[in-house]
């Protein structure tokens, strides 16, 4: 049976995967201008949060489009219904990147680098997490998306700890009560941005196996 319609889909794919591309880039300036005390990098994520928005609402219509002229069912239906929530996932995704960007202006003056704690290691954990998201989306990989799920409880783990050892020097030092203050929005931003990774990850495993999986990487086999 002739396939009316794999040139759309294979475009919608392309489109989410220039907008996983952008979202990615965005993560990577503004968890790399936060450790690297680098401004032009956390300037970089907020010249480019107008393009993510734009490319999220062309990728809305082109689902719409799908939709509305083509009735897909079985697998292609699954991956229409999954890309129109990775695609807001990754929009999200942009938006705790200038989340991070925002807080790194903020205290760039800061030279007391030791603060970041935990921070470095949980940024780039969540990078390695949506890297790894992306990746199985790319390449149909359910297995790839197993190993996004199991690293989400470290990321809990060091979202808690960032949050606990700020709360302790802002006891101990009233100096560092703003920098504390910033550190906590950022890890809850990094933890978000690992979250947003799980949950496509969990969508390729939807749309690979037609099983839905809801942070429970013990589930999938």
């Amino acid at each position: 049976m002739p396939r009316y319609f794999d040139k759309e889909l294979e475009s919608l794919k392309t489109l989410l995967i220039k907008m996983g591309s952008l979202a990615e880039e965005a993560v990577h300036f503004a968890v790399n201008g936060l450790i690297e005390n680098d401004l032009s990098l956390a300037k970089k994520v907020l010249d480019g949060e107008d393009r993510i928005n734009k490319l999220e609402i062309e990728i809305d219509n082109a689902i719409v489009d799908i939709l509305a002229l083509q009735q897909p069912v079985a697998i292609d239906l699954r991956l229409i219904l999954a890309a129109q929530k990775i695609n807001n996932d990754l929009e999200r995704i942009g938006d705790h990147a200038v989340n991070i960007a925002e807080s790194v202006i903020t205290i760039q003056s800061c030279d007391d680098r030791q603060q970041l704690i935990f921070i470095p290691k949980m940024a780039k954990l969540a990078e390695q997490m949506l890297r790894d998201a992306l990746d199985s989306f790319i390449h149909n990989d359910p297995q790839l998306s197993k190993s996004v799920l199991e690293h989400d409880d470290t990321i809990d783990e060091l979202n808690r700890n960032v949050f606990q050892r700020s709360v302790e020097n802002m006891k101990s030092n009233q100096r560092t009560i703003e920098m504390g203050m910033h550190l906590t929005r950022i890890s809850r931003n990094i933890e978000r941005i690992a979250d947003l990774a799980t949950n496509i990850a969990e969508e390729v495993i939807f749309i690979a196996q037609a099983r839905i999986v809801k942070h429970n990487a013990q589930d999938i086999k």
